[in-house]
C-alpha cells in the first residue's frame, strides 16, 4: 500500500467501481467471448487472454476474441450478440474478491455508507447485484447509463454523492481503472487505485494519480481512519 493517510481524514462514504474492484466477472465475460469464438469454428483462449480486458467490456472481450475493434464494420452486431450471450451467463462463475465483504462489513460498523459507480449498463448491473446479497447493504448503484455520462467524465461520481446525501471531498473512490482515477479526480474526490483487478492497457497504477494505491480489498481499511 503506498498512501498519505491523512489525505483520508473525514471520509464519509466510499464508492467502488464493479468489475475488477468488488467481483471478478472475468470468468463469465471472459466465457461469454469464448462462446462466440468456439461457436464460429475458433479454437479457445484461456481465460488468462481475457482477463487484463475484462474491465472494458464488451469492447475488451471482442478484441481479444476476434481482434476487433469499436470501428469494424461487425463491431455492433457482435456487441449485441456477446451482449446476450454474457446475460445468460453472467452468474455463473462470478465470484467476489477475497476481503470485500469483510472490508464493507467494517466500514459499515464504522457508519460510513458505501455505493457502487460502474459503466456497467444497467441491463448487467442491476439482476447482476441483485443476486448478490453483498449488495443489499449498498447506498446507491450507479450504472453506466444511469446519468447521460460514464466515466471518465465525473457525472455518475457526483450522482452517486448527491443520492447519499455526502459531499463529494468526503468521498473516496476505489478503482481498477485509469478512467476511474481520472473521474473521481474530477468529480473532487480522494482515490484510491487497486492492483488486484484488471488494470487494462494502462497497467502501471503510478501513473495513475491516485492519491492511495492498495493490493489488496483489505488494506483500504488501513488508509480510512476510525471516526
Amino acid at each position: 500500500m503506498t498512501a498519505d493517510t491523512q489525505l483520508f481524514a473525514n471520509v464519509q462514504a466510499v464508492l467502488f467501481d464493479l468489475d475488477g474492484t468488488l467481483i471478478d466477472s472475468a470468468p463469465d465475460l471472459g466465457a461469454a467471448a469464448d462462446q462466440m469464438r468456439t461457436a464460429r469454428g475458433l479454437p479457445s483462449l484461456p481465460l488468462a487472454h481475457y482477463r487484463p480486458m475484462a474491465g472494458a467490456g464488451a469492447r475488451g472481450m471482442l478484441g481479444i476474441a476476434f481482434g476487433m475493434a469499436p470501428d469494424h464494420p461487425d463491431f455492433m452486431t457482435l456487441r449485441e450478440e456477446f451482449f446476450v450471450t454474457y446475460e445468460q451467463r453472467m452468474t455463473q462463475n462470478t465470484l467476489i474478491f477475497p476481503g470485500v465483504q469483510d472490508m464493507l462489513g467494517v466500514l459499515l460498523s464504522r457508519g460510513l455508507s458505501w455505493g457502487v459507480v460502474t459503466n456497467k449498463a444497467a441491463r448487467f448491473t442491476i439482476p447482476l447485484t441483485g443476486s448478490m446479497p453483498l449488495f443489499a447493504s449498498a447506498g446507491t448503484i450507479i450504472s453506466g447509463d444511469t446519468t447521460p455520462h460514464a466515466k471518465p467524465h465525473p457525472m455518475p461520481l457526483l450522482e452517486a454523492a448527491k443520492r447519499l446525501k455526502v459531499a463529494p471531498e468526503h468521498c473516496v473512490y476505489v478503482g481498477d481503472d485509469e478512467r476511474d482515477i481520472v473521474a473521481g479526480l474530477a468529480a473532487g474526490m480522494k482515490t484510491v487505485a487497486v492492483t488486484y483487478g484488471y488494470l487494462g492497457q494502462k497497467a502501471d497504477t503510478g501513473e495513475w494519480g491516485a492519491h492511495a494505491t492498495i493490493n489488496s480489498a483489505g488494506e483500504l481499511l488501513q488508509l480510512i481512519a476510525k471516526p
